[in-house]
C-alpha cells in the first residue's frame, strides 16, 4: 500500500513498542531518548515515520501531538490514549494499559483469522481447479473442431483463463471497495450498520467491541481525572460509531441532567453501558465499573466473532462443495452427451 492512502503500524508492532516505552518512562527514561531508541527497532519501512515522531518530541511537542506527525501510523485510538497521558502525566501507565489492549486485540485476531484459514484454503483450491478446468478445454474439440465449453461458462482455452482471472479480479477489487465503504457506513451508523445490526451474531459482536472500546477510553479519561466533555470527546475519538458532541453533552449537563441521562437520549448506547455509568456517577468508581465492564464487553465479542468465523468458515465450505458439485455434474453431462451423440452416429 502506498504511502498515499497511509497504512498504519501492525497491532503487534505498536504493542511491543508502546510496551517498551512504558518500561523506559517508568525507569525514569526521558521520551526523547526512548523513542529515538525505539526508532532503531523498528523494521525499516516506519522508520521514517518514527524519526517525524523524533524531530517533533525534539522540539518539547507532547508525545501525542508528535504522534500526528506521522500522518495516520498510530491509529486513533492510540493518539487519543496517549494525548490523556501528556494531559495527565500518566505517560507510562496510559503506555501499558495501550499495550495491553493491542495484545488482546493481536491474540483475538489471530484466533479469528486462523478459524478460516482452512476454509479459505478450500476456497482457493476449487477457484484454481475451475481455472485449470477452463484451460484445459481449449485443447478438447468437438467434430467441428472446435473448443468445448465443458464447464458452460463460456470460457476456454488460454483466453478464456485470462478472462476468468480478470473476472476474479474484479470480484476482489469491488469486495474491497464494498468493505472500506461498509466500515465507514458502520461508523457514520449509516444504511450497514443497520442491516448489520439485524443479524444476531455479527450484528451484536460489533456491537459489544465498539463499547468495549468506548468503556475503556472512557475508563482511562475518567481515571485521570479529565472533565466530562474531554472524557466524551476522547471517547468518541476512539469509537467513532458512539461518537457524541461534547458541547451539547456539557450544556446537557450544566441543565441539570446526569451523564447517563444524557448518553441515554443519544440512543446510540448499549443498556448495560448506561446501567454501568449510571452506578459510577452515584458511587464515584466510574473508571473501575467502566473498566470491568469493558473486560467483560470484550471477551463476549471475541465469543461473538469466533462464531461468526465458524459461521463464515461453514458458508465457504457450503460454497466450495457447490462449486464442486457443479463441475463434476458439468463435466459428467459432457462426456454423457459425448458418449450419447457417438451412439447415435452407430
Amino acid at each position: 500500500m502506498l504511502w498515499g492512502r497511509q497504512r498504519q503500524m501492525p497491532e503487534k508492532l505498536l504493542a511491543a513498542l508502546l510496551g517498551r516505552l512504558s518500561t523506559a518512562l517508568a525507569a525514569g527514561i526521558d521520551i526523547r531518548r526512548a523513542w529515538a531508541s525505539e526508532s532503531s527497532r523498528v523494521p525499516s519501512v516506519w522508520r521514517l515515520k518514527m524519526e517525524a515522531v523524533s524531530q517533533s518530541l525534539a522540539k518539547g511537542s507532547p508525545l501525542a501531538e508528535a504522534m500526528e506527525q506521522a500522518h495516520g501510523t498510530f491509529p486513533p485510538l492510540v493518539r487519543a490514549m496517549v494525548a490523556v497521558g501528556d494531559r495527565t502525566g500518566h505517560e507510562s501507565q496510559t503506555l501499558r494499559e495501550l499495550s495491553r489492549v493491542l495484545e488482546r486485540s493481536v491474540r483475538n485476531t489471530r484466533v479469528l483469522v486462523g478459524s478460516l484459514v482452512w476454509p479459505g484454503l478450500q476456497l482457493i483450491a476449487a477457484i484454481t481447479v475451475v481455472g485449470v478446468l477452463i484451460l484445459l478445454a481449449g485443447f478438447i474439440r468437438d467434430e467441428k473442431n472446435q473448443p468445448v465449453d465443458v464447464l458452460g461458462f463460456g470460457l476456454c482455452g488460454a483466453n478464456g483463463l485470462v478472462q476468468y482471472l480478470l473476472i476474479l479480479a474484479a470480484i476482489f477489487s469491488t469486495t474491497a471497495m464494498t468493505i472500506r465503504r461498509a466500515i465507514a457506513s458502520w461508523h457514520g451508523h449509516g444504511i450497514v450498520r443497520t442491516i448489520v445490526d439485524r443479524f444476531p451474531v455479527i450484528g451484536s459482536a460489533a456491537r459489544l467491541a465498539e463499547a468495549g472500546v468506548w468503556c475503556r477510553a472512557a475508563a482511562l479519561a475518567s481515571g485521570a481525572g479529565l472533565d466530562v466533555g474531554r472524557l466524551i470527546a476522547l471517547s468518541s475519538a476512539t469509537a467513532p460509531g458512539l461518537w457524541l458532541d461534547s458541547k451539547v453533552v456539557e450544556e446537557q449537563l450544566r441543565a441539570g441532567a446526569t451523564l447517563e441521562e444524557t448518553l441515554r437520549a443519544s440512543r446510540r448506547f448499549p443498556s448495560r453501558v448506561l446501567e454501568v455509568v449510571a452506578v459510577g456517577e452515584m458511587t464515584g468508581m466510574t473508571a473501575e465499573v467502566l473498566d470491568r465492564l469493558a473486560e467483560q464487553l470484550d471477551e463476549e465479542a471475541r465469543l461473538g466473532f469466533e462464531a461468526a468465523a465458524r459461521g463464515a468458515g461453514f458458508l465457504v465450505w457450503a460454497i466450495v462443495a457447490s462449486l464442486i458439485t457443479l463441475v463434476i455434474f458439468r463435466v459428467f453431462s459432457f462426456y454423457v452427451g459425448m458418449i450419447q451423440q457417438a451412439a447415435g452416429g452407430i
